[in-house]
């Protein structure tokens, strides 16, 4: 029998979607199943963008152009606009999800065996695209102490190795919902230009910023201009994660080119997610106003219900909506099994995403959970009592160690 490669067997499960057969199984006894563990908002899909989609008088769904709909470009171009971003549809490729947009930037700009420097934990499947790539992540480990903040770029320029090609971040963060200001971002491409490197910067939660921080894209570092590649998606801007249409935006013409290349080879992005897509921008502000108010809100729940928690520790949340909160727990693998398969509180439980699979350093991440705020706040206060008495009750409590860390904590 042929062997898988080592690729196959490699790559990594993910941490949101690997106990989704437990979940099933947990529903199929009659359990209610409040899901934290994955980006799918509950919130509408706009109804002018899914009417759009049926009215579309297409009778071939045929290949769009491999950059995407021109149309659909320039409407992104005026919706750039609005955060001060200038550019032309010719800076645009459109591409399926931000999960292609990423693959195609690393395929274009990195060679095998090429490292980029990243903040840990990160975005799970970057481990995925970088295995895919054939590149390594450097991780720079980030702190709850501090909310997952930007390192120090002493630390970053540190990471600097004989193979690093890039720089990889995304603002606002997820998994921690860490928001990075202008100027960290002005001091990293200090050190992006010092060393010749890409800057990778996935700004997919860029709606989502509270508490009246303003939203910096790195499209705007003039002195990087060139080193610059942003991935951009509506999957949860408009709460349409199934549409599967990204973008990469940048402004250096080769680097435009070979993604270009690599989109050719695989013909076009989706025809109606572009439709829909395109359809949503035109909508005023008055839903993505609404939309933000309502993460706001479930934001403040979740931090309130967890620094209530005995042995959590937590933050606010700056931008997203993800918190990536410490357990009172000896491993939050098994602790999202045991929730899944032995616990249940008022005929309910709840699936979150264990820790461990957000960062490239082996062993962090284990009393860690990503927690998704992609409920209304009923079903999140819900969950929360789920939660609450979860720890109350699982058999591999470690009060002590938690009590310690959480003796040391700051700015929680």
């Amino acid at each position: 029998m042929p062997l898988v490669s080592e690729r196959g067997q490699n790559a990594p499960l993910s941490p949101f979607r690997k106990l989704a057969p437990l979940a099933e199984k947990a529903k199929a006894a009659g359990k209610k199943v409040y899901h934290l563990n994955i980006g799918q908002p509950d919130i509408p899909t706009p109804p002018s963008a899914l009417e759009a989609v049926r009215r579309s008088d297409k009778t071939i769904l045929e290949y769009s152009p491999a950059e995407g709909y021109l149309s659909y470009r320039q409407k992104l171009t005026a919706y750039f606009r609005k955060f001060e971003v200038e550019t032309h549809p010719d800076d645009i490729i459109v591409t399926t999800g931000a999960s292609e947009a990423l693959l195609l930037a690393f395929l274009a700009c990195l060679n095998p065996g090429d490292e980029v420097i990243a903040p840990e934990p990160f975005y799970a499947n970057y481990n995925g695209f970088a295995l895919m790539a054939g590149i390594h992540i450097r991780p720079i480990t980030c702190n709850i102490e501090d909310g997952f903040d930007l390192p120090p770029v002493e630390a970053i320029e540190a990471a600097v190795g004989p193979r690093t090609r890039g720089v990889l971040i995304t603002n606002p963060n997820n998994p921690t919902g860490s928001f990075y200001s202008k100027e960290s971002l002005e001091a990293l491409a200090d050190v992006v230009k010092r060393h010749d490197l890409f800057l990778f910067a996935d700004e997919v939660y860029r709606e989502f910023c509270f508490d009246g921080q303003e939203f910096y894209s790195v499209l705007r570092l003039q002195s990087i201009r060139d080193h610059v590649l942003v991935v951009d998606s509506i999957s949860k801007r408009f709460s349409a994660c199934g549409a599967r249409v990204g973008a990469i935006i940048a402004f250096n013409p080769a680097i435009l080119e070979a993604i270009n290349r690599f989109a050719k080879l695989r013909l076009s992005p989706p025809g109606f997610g572009q439709i829909l897509a395109e359809a949503a921008l035109e909508m005023d502000d008055a839903y993505l106003d609404e939309v933000k108010e309502e993460y706001d809100r479930r934001r403040k729940t979740v931090f309130n219900r967890l620094r209530k928690m005995p042995g959590v520790i937590s933050y606010l949340p700056g931008g997203a909506f993800y918190c990536f909160t410490r357990l009172p727990i000896d491993d939050a693998e098994i602790f999202c099994r045991w929730l899944l398969e032995s616990f249940e509180y008022q005929g309910a439980t709840l699936m979150i995403s264990p820790g461990q699979g957000f960062y490239a350093s082996p062993g962090l991440g284990q009393q860690e959970v990503r927690l998704a705020f992609v409920l209304n706040t009923a079903d999140l206060e819900k969950a929360m009592d789920c939660l609450e008495n979860a720890l109350a009750t699982y058999p591999g409590r470690k009060e002590a160690e938690i009590k310690a860390a959480k003796a040391g904590a700051t700015a929680l």
